[in-house]
């Protein structure tokens, strides 16, 4: 094992308690450009603190000072939906804090952070910022808001009101980093941050995140957590290698069909062998 912690580990043991919110802190202002200030770690029902979550999924919701919401998801196994449920996400989350009879400019600004260990998608770029605007159809101008929405409440273009997803590709990264937010994609694909690192919430983490910091408690959670990680990648190896072996199983059984038909019509064995790429010695038990 390395020197520091996985971050996602991290988040489901350590990073949840208040004096430990400036290292979240400084990743996400390091992400959105701005200075974020945590005010609190919200529950979900989606939320799995369990150590042995096999599924390696993890869900954070965080509140900041504006009252945003921030969902934060790491994800290490493909799915071809992945689109859909960070869809499914952000909309279910914009009703959950929306009470009965309350007006919809009560709704919160949510941005969604998907930290992901597979390729979703296509495209060259490690991290992708999805939002929302509107563009005429003839004069290609935005829709922004009117002066009465401005002054009442206090935003100028719709994507202010609307959800934005980041999607980082981490495994695409090149292990360069050209900036301090790339400073933080480096530690989250390698459990490693170099001294030279000067990003947000770095310095905090590369103390806080240490291995032999552990309790006793917590190193025996995070020795299970890569015994999973073991046991899943040993599953999905044996899954791997089954279907491969089931097809090589029916290509053979194909092969030797079509052997038999070319026997049947009296074909030459070497020609059936070249044909097939069966053996002489298989060839010959099929007469």
């Amino acid at each position: 094992m390395k020197n520091l912690i996985r971050f996602d580990w991290a988040l489901k043991r350590l990073l949840r308690n208040k004096v430990n919110y400036k290292v979240l802190e400084g990743f996400m202002s390091e992400l959105l450009h701005e200075e974020i200030t945590i005010i609190n770690i919200l529950e979900s029902e989606s939320n799995q603190e369990t150590e042995d979550d096999k599924f390696n999924r993890v869900d954070l919701l965080v509140e900041n000072s504006k009252k945003e919401l921030t969902i934060i998801e790491i994800q290490q196994s493909n799915e071809y939906d992945y689109f859909h449920r960070i869809l499914y996400g952000t909309s279910k989350l914009i009703t959950e804090y929306l009470k009965l009879g309350e007006p919809y400019s009560n709704i919160r600004k949510v941005y969604s952070v998907n930290i992901l260990y597979f390729d979703l998608g296509q495209g060259e770029d490690y991290i992708y910022h999805g939002k929302i605007d509107f563009e005429g159809i003839h004069k290609h101008d935005k829709l922004i808001l009117s002066e009465k929405q401005i002054e009442k409440f206090h935003k100028y273009k719709p994507e202010q009101i609307f959800p934005e997803y980041y999607i980082i590709r981490v495994n695409r990264f090149d292990d360069y980093a050209k900036s301090t937010l790339d400073e933080w994609i480096y530690y989250l694909k390698n459990d490693e941050i170099k001294d030279d690192f000067r990003a947000k919430g770095l310095a905090e983490a590369k103390e806080l995140l240490k291995i032999d910091k552990l309790n006793e408690e917590d190193r025996r959670a995070y020795k299970r957590y890569w015994e999973n990680k073991s046991y899943e990648a040993s599953m999905v190896d044996t899954i791997k290698f089954d279907q491969e072996y089931i097809l090589k199983e029916e290509a053979k059984k194909e092969r030797i069909t079509i052997a038999k038909k070319c026997l049947q019509k009296g074909m030459n064995p070497e020609d059936i062998i070249e044909l097939t790429g069966l053996s002489k010695e298989e060839i010959e038990k099929l007469k």
